[in-house]
Order: structure tokens, then sequence, then C-alpha cells
């Protein structure tokens, strides 16, 4: 080990304890035990270790900066979230740095490892859907350890308790939604999902099937169309009519998912809503400008943008315990 440089994280990995756990132990906090301290400090000893000043400095000031970590501008619900974390931030003073993650769990460590240079004052970010596929977790709670709060929106990590979380109840929303495809007296209802594979998903996916199991007069088993592939909706769409031709309901999990289900449906001459209803997620402008326009479940994209910021900036300012909010 190189002891000109030695630092917090290279004496965390060789003791195979916390970055958090070190630096508390170099100061005598009451919350680390005598031995452990009395480890620490004699390995610090060893290496000739020294607090690195300038990195001090950063860290101890304010940045009045945010960096915001996001999977895909170019979806809807993360460009409108933006609007909400830049107003409120604007509002308060600080500045925002985006950064993408383009749903890649290595790209996201990047982004983190750039930021944490004493650049930003803290976190907001909606994780990758690889790394939710690959369930890792270590440069968050690495981040943390370092002294920079978090807060996640949307796609978030249960896995991570110390950090504040902002989501909708997707679990109650797509079981509302079925339910009310369910009070149009559909008889037949597929749902259509190109997130199954990641947390959200799977929980739009157990609000359909609670519904459909709930109701005594639904005689089908549960509907599940999976699309991977982006450039394939509407081949698979059309699959699902030709092997479902009395279909007459569908909740897509994404908005571009329920406008090519109707889109097919007008191909196939059916007429919407009298032969099929169909509901989407997120209300954004390709649901208001389809024919007829669709029904959508609002996800508060611009809601959660404030609540993020609002619970960052709490944080900061010590004044809040670690919160999980739901907005509905």
């Amino acid at each position: 080990m190189n002891q000109n440089k030695i630092t917090l994280k290279q004496l965390a990995i060789e003791l195979n304890v916390s970055i958090s756990t070190v630096s508390k132990a170099l100061k005598n906090s009451h919350e680390i035990n005598e031995k452990t301290i009395k480890k620490i400090k004699a390995l610090a000893k060893k290496y000739n270790y020294r607090p690195n000043k300038t990195a001090l400095n950063l860290k101890n000031r304010q940045t009045k900066t945010i960096g915001v970590i996001i999977p895909n501008i170019l979806n809807y619900f993360f460009a409108k979230v933006l609007l909400g974390i830049e107003e409120v931030a604007n509002s308060n003073g600080y500045q925002i740095i985006i950064c993408l993650s383009n749903n890649q769990y290595k790209k996201e460590v990047a982004c983190l490892n750039l930021l944490c240079d004493g650049s930003v004052d803290g976190f907001i970010l909606s994780i990758a859907k690889e790394t939710q596929f690959l369930q890792e977790n270590t440069h968050f709670k690495n981040v943390i350890d370092e002294g920079y709060p978090i807060v996640m929106f949307d796609r978030v990590s249960n896995e991570i308790e110390n950090c504040d979380k902002v989501i909708i109840d997707d679990v109650d929303a797509a079981y509302k939604a079925t339910n009310y495809l369910l009070d149009l007296n559909c008889k037949k209802i597929a749902l259509v999902s190109t997130i199954d594979d990641i947390a959200i998903g799977k929980l739009r996916v157990k609000g359909y099937n609670k519904a459909i199991t709930e109701n005594s007069n639904y005689n089908h088993k549960p509907i599940l169309i999976s699309i991977d592939n982006k450039m394939n909706y509407e081949t698979i769409i059309t699959s699902l009519f030709e092997m479902h031709n009395n279909i007459d309901g569908i909740l897509a999990t994404d908005s571009v998912s329920a406008v090519t289900a109707l889109k097919v449906a007008n191909k196939k001459g059916y007429h919407v809503p009298n032969d099929i209803n169909i509901i989407g997620f997120s209300d954004d402008k390709i649901s208001r400008l389809s024919s007829p326009t669709l029904t959508t479940v609002n996800q508060h994209a611009l809601d959660i943008g404030k609540n993020v910021v609002n619970l960052l900036l709490s944080r900061l300012r010590g004044l809040l315990k670690i919160n999980s909010l739901s907005i509905s």
C-alpha cells in the first residue's frame, strides 16, 4: 500500500469496515467501540495516515449543487421529474448537475464517482435497470459512507436503509386501474409491460394480479405480455390480439405500449371504448394526442421532483430522520 497516498477508503478495505467507521474511529466517536478504535488508529499510524485537508475543505463547505442521476432523459416521466427538481432547487439557491446512467450499472457507478469529489452536496437518483437486475448496491453504500446524502425516487432499493425514497404505490395504482377496467365490465384483460424485469414493473404486475384474482366474476387467467425488444411493440401487441380475439381490456405499464395497443385495435376494427378499453401509465403528450385520448395513471412526476429536493435539503440541514414517501 502506498503510504504517501493512503486514504480512508484504503484503510476501510484493509480492515473490512465502512469508511464511516474509520472516520468516526479516528475522531474517537462514542459510536465506535474502543477495541475497533485502537485497531483502526494502529493501522492509520502504521501507514502514516494524514487527513486530506483539501478534501476536507471541499467536503465541509456547501457547493449549493445537487447531483441528479437518471436512467433515461428521453423518458417523459424522468423529464418531468427533472422540471420539479430544478424548480425547487433553484428557488432554494441550488444548481443541479444531471448525469445519465443510460440504464447501465457501470455508467451509474462512473456518474457517482465523477461527482464524489466535493462537486455536489448530495445526490438525487433513480436506479439504472441493469443495476436492479444485478442487485448491486455497494456503490450507493460507499457514497453514503463518505457522507453524501442520497434521495432515491421511482426505482429505489430496499437494501439501502439509510437514504430517503420517494415513490408512488405501484401495486395500488395497477390494482385500481385494473378494477376500473373490471367496473367497465371488461371480461378479458391483458397486462402489457416493458418493465417486468425491474421492481416497479413487478409491483404493477402484482396489482393487476391482485385485482383480477379478487374478482369472483372474472373467469380468465392473467394474461401477461412482456416486451423486451422495444422495436417490436406493434408485432407483439398484434400477436396478443390474434391469440385473444375476445380481449376487451388492456393495462399497459407505459404510454408507448398503450398507444401502440390503441393503434393495433383501430387497425383491427375495434371501437375504443365500446369494444375495448385501454389504460396506460404516465400522463404525457403522446397519450393526450392519441385518438381517442387514452385514460392514464398519473405518476405525479412533478410532485415527485419537488419532494425529492425538499427531502434532500432537509437531510443536508439535518432536520429529518430517514423517510420513505409514497405519493398518491
